[in-house]
């Protein structure tokens, strides 16, 4: 057997996404943000995976969202790329996603809370060891926690985690060995069978299943991929190496590729004021471009933030 790797756009939303993974999706979730505990009964996807295929690779990160069974909104998004100001854009999705529960004129107290977890194939946080990570509103000195929980925050740092099969023992340990070691396994082992969501979802990863077109996708967004990673390595690098004017010029050329990539062509008159951001106004304009659908929303955001 060989398995697909569940770190591709393609893959992750076909495992967790697609109307027939309710029951993987909710293995997943509870493990990872629940401790493996069963809180999950039910969950509707929220536009569920539709078996369809890119003419060119625009989007350089995605979302999964499910409603939960209390209410909750969580959004799963699969990061491979360290983009700038990734960090933040977390926050934003997060706090969009909390404030756009309303229907005008409905009252504050109707919602519910948003969890965002957050899969990333490189370090965030350098200050720990730790591969699962969580955060949460609480007061600085005693430790309590803001009214309820409503904004969560879980990261799974992949390249932390370095258990071996058989180290594995709890079901997050086993769903994270899936997320990182999937496209080297061979069969399915014993131990991730275990839970027969991952069975299921290895099931679907194996890419005897899968038709050519589907395999020729994967192959284009992998490679696509690691061209990113390599691009946005050498702009930092370089950066760091030629100083401050130099690394905005590259931030500055690496979120016009990332529009273009997004939006399309974007006409020079809208370019060259880009080309005129401060480092501070491209930073915020990394962290806008996620909610961007045309070109206008680009314009107005560069006229109200010149």
């Amino acid at each position: 057997m060989r398995f697909i790797s569940p770190k591709t756009d393609f893959a992750f939303k076909k495992i967790f996404g697609s109307s027939e993974s309710k029951e993987v999706l909710i293995s997943f979730l509870d493990a990872l943000i629940y401790q493996g505990e069963s809180r999950i009964n039910n969950l509707d996807i929220i536009d569920p995976y539709n078996a369809g295929y890119t003419t060119e690779l625009k989007d350089i990160y995605l979302d999964v969202k499910a409603i939960l069974n209390d209410g909750s909104t969580v959004i799963i998004e699969m990061q491979v790329l360290n983009v700038p100001v990734f960090d933040e854009r977390v926050i934003y999705n997060l706090t969009k996603t909390y404030g756009n529960q309303l229907k005008s004129g409905e009252r504050s107290s109707k919602r519910k809370p948003v969890i965002a977890l957050t899969i990333t194939d490189f370090t965030m946080f350098e200050e720990t060891d730790r591969y699962l990570t969580r955060f949460v509103f609480k007061e600085e000195q005693k430790n309590f926690i803001y009214r309820n929980e409503h904004l969560t925050m879980v990261f799974v740092e992949l390249p932390k985690f370095s258990r071996g099969l058989e180290d594995l023992e709890t079901a997050s340990e086993k769903w994270i060995y899936f997320m990182k070691e999937a496209p080297n396994l061979e069969a399915i082992p014993e131990t991730l069978s275990e839970i027969p969501e991952i069975a299921q979802a290895l099931t679907i990863a194996n890419q005897a299943n899968m038709s050519r077109k589907d395999l020729e996708e994967l192959h284009k967004r992998e490679v696509f991929m690691e061209d990113r990673k390599g691009e946005i390595r050498q702009a930092r690098e370089q950066g760091q190496q030629q100083g401050r004017e130099e690394g905005r010029l590259l931030m500055q050329g690496l979120i016009s590729r990332q529009l273009e990539g997004k939006l399309g062509a974007i006409p020079s008159e809208i370019l060259e004021v880009i080309q005129q951001l401060s480092l501070e106004q491209l930073e915020g304009l990394g962290v806008a471009m996620a909610d961007f659908t045309t070109s206008v929303d680009l314009s107005n955001w560069l006229h109200d933030n010149q």
